[in-house]
């Protein structure tokens, strides 16, 4: 696993395509392979969905057709689950063919700049989003995890924390200032304030796409308001 490499929620990875090496590892169950030395801290089963944030806009980029396993560690959050409704990525005179297979995605603690909450309504469930910045452009990706409004409130907390002490243990992967390291220290151990609705995380990196169709690919029927997505207003 290369600690650089970007995270497979900008497209989720296919099993059915070759790996490179730099995915996640997982045994017979499915379940996530721990690296040397790493803790895991939970696990949950929830929906995700992708989205790109724009300044004004948000557009839905990928959803999954069944609720997956996401495992949350002291280095990444890991989720796998099935992904029928997606096309097969990269593979030559297959592509746009509709197939079922085991799809997989992670985001290392590094990467996430801030956590949005949005809260349930009668319509639809809680969901936390994990947004990205991203090099050479100014849309944000975002992983959303949907699910009941405990389990999303609890979720949140662990990721604030295991981002938040991750970056403090690790100075040769965030280079940090004193005022971030302060902020991280404060984010590890005291509890968000009732009702906060964002958290930004300092000393995150950018990421980089996969190709040049995830910063150029034409914007159609996936365009939604920003605040629908996002909770902002």
């Amino acid at each position: 696993m290369h600690d650089d490499a970007s995270p497979f929620f900008i497209t989720p990875h296919r099993f059915d395509v070759e790996d490179d090496g730099t995915g996640p590892l997982f045994d017979r169950r499915h379940e996530l392979v721990p690296e040397n030395g790493e803790q895991v801290l939970g696990r949950h089963r929830l929906e995700v969905a992708g989205y790109l944030l724009g300044p004004t806009e948000t557009w839905l980029r990928w959803t999954l057709p069944a609720p997956v396993t996401l495992t949350v560690t002291d280095r990444r959050m890991v989720y796998i689950g099935t992904g029928s409704q997606l096309a097969l990525v990269d593979a030559g005179h297959r592509r746009g063919r509709r197939m079922p297979a085991l799809v997989s995605g992670q985001i290392r603690w590094q990467w996430p700049s801030r956590l949005e909450s949005v809260p349930a309504t009668e319509q639809t469930p809680a969901r936390l989003l994990v947004v990205c910045d991203a090099l050479r452009t100014i849309q944000q990706p975002a992983l959303a995890l949907i699910g009941p409004g405990t389990q999303i409130t609890e979720l949140g907390q662990r990721i604030r924390r295991a981002v938040a002490t991750f970056r403090l243990t690790r100075p040769e992967l965030v280079d940090l200032s004193p005022p971030e390291r302060d902020a991280l220290s404060r984010l590890a151990r005291v509890a968000p304030r009732p009702g906060q609705a964002r958290v930004v995380l300092p000393g995150s990196l950018p990421v980089e796409f996969h190709s040049r169709d995830d910063y150029y690919r034409p914007r159609h029927a996936d365009q939604i308001p920003y605040g629908a997505a996002s909770g902002q207003r």
